[in-house]
């Protein structure tokens, strides 16, 4: 019978999709997407995953769970000279997981330029596969990549307003390594176990920020991985499996999280935003109750059936951007590809493989994997589970969700989030959905459109794309601050208010 289901569905895809064969070199098949999403942000990993060939059969006399950090100064950053390693308080380290063969997880962490006692912010990048120093470099760490690899402050970093950690995972990502194959993840038991033992070893480490106000955030496949790990988090909280740690909300950015809301407002949001005609739009649309019968088998199997189930729902992906001749970026449509080259990502890579700069991380000979096709791969029978499912659990017991998208990013656009965020049954379903948008303004501007009510917000961005605190840093980090503080939906009180009214 599932034989059957599935060559029904391999058979409705082929009738609605111009080739009805799959080669290596196909636009559907993974690995050609996992390549076309790195090269497209001008990177070239040399290594596919980072499993490295070291003999590890003493492990027994390694202490387990386990963390190995130390204080750090890049050896480029311009005002190297003006500060101390201690007045800057960097930090980098390996987590060896404790529930793996050899798995090593890397990680950032940033003390807060402003206070101690700041939340602790944890930022996962998604990919799936991709290091979240992609976030770091470009997006919302404290530096930014200047001229001749130098780096230089970002006055918009969100260690402005928390304590900041940035992982490499899952294992096989940027620096994070391991010997032993079976350490690689397929699912997010073994994503959100592995930062759990994590966070519980980063606490013990770090005594000091164990009463601070705990938030995930993240962006794109992290809208899985974020769901997963608050549920995990809680779950470990609720059964004082260790350390209790203080979450208090979760937020994803131009997410996948409901894949069968979202595949299905893609051709809506093409529409609208001129992609594609009207006609298009419904031989498109064709497409749409294959993928979701393909989603509904995935979630009741779990298996092969949701390999399947990526194929045919990246169809509509992929014929939405077939009609924009290849050429659009998907992240962000109001800019044009230069051949497969959308982001010039390439100076970090270039960075991060700096002997200097691994001597003064402590990474030894590891070398960086911006973004990995295997783990990429691996995440496959992953990819369209549905993550919303565990989230009103969490909404319930108080837990805060922001839900943030760039109005002008395709992948993970906002129009799908709104969806998804929408039809989520949860006892505020009917209130949510009730109260009004209202503007998100930042210095004076509108800056976006927030809706609000109890532990969910959801808030669309403006002028910007897939990635939010890249293209607005200072609206990502005002968001930041008022979402901690329970001040979301409220406008700053301006200096000159604030005086007079003092």
């Amino acid at each position: 019978m599932e034989c059957l289901r599935l060559l029904i569905l391999s058979l409705a895809l082929a009738s609605l999709s111009p080739a009805t064969s799959l080669s290596h070199n196909d636009p559907k098949f993974p690995s050609t997407q996992a390549r076309k999403l790195i090269r497209g942000l001008n990177l070239f990993p040399k290594h596919s995953i980072n499993i490295v060939d070291r003999d590890v059969t003493n492990r027994s006399s390694i202490p387990s769970s386990k963390i190995v950090e130390k204080p750090f100064k890049f050896p480029n950053f311009v005002d190297a000279d003006s500060v101390t390693i201690e007045d800057l308080g960097h930090h980098a380290g390996y987590y060896q997981i404790e529930h793996s063969h050899d798995a090593q997880m890397f990680y950032f962490y940033f003390e807060s330029r402003n206070s101690v006692k700041d939340p602790v912010v944890i930022w996962l990048t998604g990919g799936p596969g991709c290091s979240s120093e992609l976030a770091l470099f470009y997006e919302n760490g404290p530096f930014k990549i200047g001229d001749n690899l130098t780096l230089v402050w970002n006055e918009y970093g969100w260690d402005q307003a928390s304590n900041l950690i940035y992982v490499d995972q899952p294992t096989g990502t940027g620096f994070s390594y391991s010997s032993d194959v079976r350490d690689i993840r397929y699912d997010e038991k073994g994503v959100s176990d592995d930062l759990y033992d994590f966070l519980q070893a980063f606490f013990k480490e770090h005594p000091e920020l164990v009463d601070n106000d705990f938030y995930i955030t993240g962006e794109s496949y992290a809208g899985h991985y974020i769901p997963a790990v608050a549920s995990r988090v809680h779950k470990g909280n609720k059964n004082k499996e260790g350390i209790h740690i203080n979450l208090k909300g979760f937020a994803i950015g131009n997410g996948l999280t409901d894949p069968a809301i979202q595949y299905k407002a893609y051709t809506d949001y093409a529409l609208d935003m001129g992609i594609i005609t009207e006609s298009q739009s419904k031989h498109i649309n064709l497409i749409v109750p294959v993928c979701e019968a393909a989603i509904k088998l995935c979630g009741t199997d779990g298996t092969v059936s949701c390999v399947a189930a990526y194929l045919v729902c990246n169809s509509i992906f992929i014929s939405i951007t077939s009609i924009a001749s290849g050429k659009i970026n998907y992240y962000d449509i109001r800019k044009e590809c230069i051949g497969s080259l959308c982001y010039d990502f390439s100076d970090m890579e270039t960075l991060l493989n700096k002997k200097s700069v691994r001597k003064a991380l402590g990474v030894g000979d590891v070398e960086f994997v911006s973004c990995s096709t295997s783990v990429y791969l691996a995440m496959l029978m992953d990819w369209m589970r549905n993550l919303e499912t565990g989230i009103p659990a969490l909404l319930e017991d108080g837990i805060k969700l922001l839900v943030y998208a760039g109005e002008y990013d395709l992948i993970c656009n906002w129009l799908g989030n709104s969806r998804w965020v929408h039809a989520m049954e949860w006892s505020g379903t009917k209130e949510f959905g009730a109260t009004p948008e209202i503007p998100f303004d930042v210095s004076g501007s509108e800056a976006g459109l927030l809706k609000s009510y109890g532990p969910l917000s959801f808030l669309k961005v403006h002028d910007a794309g897939h990635m939010v605190p890249m293209d607005q840093p200072k609206a990502a980090l005002e968001m930041l601050k008022r979402w901690t503080e329970d001040s979301l939906s409220k406008t700053p009180m301006e200096p000159k208010s604030l005086v007079s009214s003092i």
